[in-house]
């Protein structure tokens, strides 16, 4: 029974492992993909061109955190600003967010790269922020002040009962920023 057992468990092992080979390529490729097109929501433009992928580490509060900036310039070579990727932790675990910055800092868009936050209520965060959202961040600048909500004396209306995501959020941008300004 136990020769049984052992040759089981060796089959099933070099099942998954040949499963994990054959999808290791189209899982990085889906996420790449998944990457440009989310540069491209942040920076408004789908002309434009990654000139730059940049890894910046920063040690935030005792804890380094790694800040990737995808430097992008139109067909023309213009300058457009950066997509900068940053996480933070939010309620339910870790938030990674992909921020667009003009060349003056200015936030263009975002999206959520990861997110696991609370179905319905800091999952919210996808739409909220955005410029058609109750607690827009769209056009603001965080040179001007850090982004906070308006419950710690900031501009920015939290997410209804998920203030604790939308601190979060909002401190993601704002290192985000920082990140870029600092490169």
């Amino acid at each position: 029974m136990t020769l049984v057992l052992v040759c089981f468990a060796v089959v099933i092992g070099c099942i998954l492992a040949y499963v994990n080979h054959v999808t290791e390529g189209p899982i990085k490729a889906q996420a790449e993909q998944k990457l440009a097109d989310g540069i491209k929501a942040v920076l408004c433009t789908n002309d434009l061109t990654v000139t730059a992928n940049d890894s910046i580490k920063q040690t935030i509060d005792g804890k380094e955190f790694t800040f990737i900036i995808h430097k992008a310039a139109d067909k023309s070579g213009k300058e457009l600003g950066a997509a900068v990727e940053s996480t933070t932790g939010g309620f339910g675990g870790d938030l990674q967010v992909l921020v667009g910055f003009d060349t003056e800092g200015k936030i263009l868009g975002y999206t959520i790269l990861q997110s696991a936050e609370t179905p319905g209520l800091g999952a919210k965060a996808d739409k909220w922020f955005q410029k058609d959202g109750k607690g827009s961040i769209i056009g603001m600048n965080p040179a001007e002040g850090d982004l906070t909500v308006s419950k710690d004396g900031g501009k920015v209306d939290a997410i209804t009962a998920s203030t604790i995501t939308s601190r979060a959020f909002l401190k993601a941008v704002n290192q985000a920023y920082k990140a870029y300004k600092n490169k």
